[in-house]
């Protein structure tokens, strides 16, 4: 009698452990303290630096708010990170604290820097002498007892403006002119003028003359009278005058056939005060 033989089953592949969760069991929500720990650190950092106030500022009112928010979940339970949280929250006060301080020191320091050009600039105002031997037209027109320009009346022609830093500029006669055929800013049946313009630095730094101005109007009706640009006139200043140095520069103005005079202004930059010649044409 033979006997049954079972034929062998094969293995039963094992299933991964899971371990169980419990119900209601929620992961940890610490991103609110992360966060705020970074942007504390961040601010904190900004209001050490000059000028960035404002980015403390920002970013310390958010780490606060991070802080406290993130600070609360750890209350309820819902985060894990309370020491983040509470770091956070501290270094964006201290960034707010900063941000403060740094706005009063900047707006002082702004201020005083306004102070120190509103001080240069008033120190750079003009004072008026003649040349020496006199003015070139030799009348008494414009001129107090002492021979010297009238501060409130425009100088004449070979009078020279000395500002306070020995700088002097000095404004020629006008005399006619014809332009070549070429030339912008001259009117058919308009005359022109040609003047001479010199600037001579006396004093002991260098000064920059391509921040001369200098404009004209004619007439009784003192209307703009438009510069001329040739191949002899027009260039302007340009480059540096150094200490004991002068340069002269010749300039051309186109005005009215019946204009009896000639209104010169040179301003030598911006922190001077320009300058009015009055010419006879």
């Amino acid at each position: 009698m033979s006997q049954f033989t079972q034929p062998p089953q094969s293995p039963q592949p094992q299933q991964p452990y899971a371990p169980a969760q419990t119900p209601g069991l929620r992961p940890a929500r610490n991103g609110l303290g992360i966060s705020a720990l970074i942007l504390g650190i961040i601010g904190a950092v900004s209001g050490l630096i000059p000028f960035l106030f404002w980015l403390a500022g920002i970013l310390g009112v958010i780490a606060l708010i991070l802080g406290l928010v993130g600070r609360g979940r750890v209350k309820r339970g819902e985060a894990t990170n309370k020491g983040a949280t509470t770091f956070g929250a501290v270094l964006g006060l201290i960034a707010l604290i900063l941000s403060v301080v740094g706005a009063v020191i900047t707006f002082k320091a702004v201020g005083d820097a306004v102070d120190e050009l509103d001080k240069a600039v008033s120190d750079t105002t003009a004072s008026t002498a003649p040349k020496a031997g006199g003015t070139g037209s030799g009348k008494d027109k414009g001129k107090d007892s002492g021979g010297k320009p009238d501060a409130g009346k425009a100088l004449e022609a070979g009078d020279s403006a000395v500002y306070d830093d020995d700088l002097t500029v000095t404004v020629g006669d006008a005399t006619s002119y014809t332009p070549d055929s070429f030339a912008a800013g001259h009117t058919k049946g308009n005359k022109a003028y040609r003047i001479a313009v010199v600037i001579e630095n006396a004093g002991k730094e260098k000064f920059d003359s391509a921040l001369v101005n200098v404009e004209a109007r004619a007439g009784k009706d003192g209307v703009d009278a438009e510069q001329i640009f040739d191949g002899k006139v027009g260039e302007g200043f340009s480059g540096t005058v150094l200490p004991g140095k002068k340069v002269t520069v010749q300039f051309a103005f186109d005005a009215p056939a019946d204009a009896k005079n000639l209104t010169v202004e040179v301003n030598p930059g911006f922190t001077y005060d320009a300058t009015q010649w009055d010419l006879k044409l």
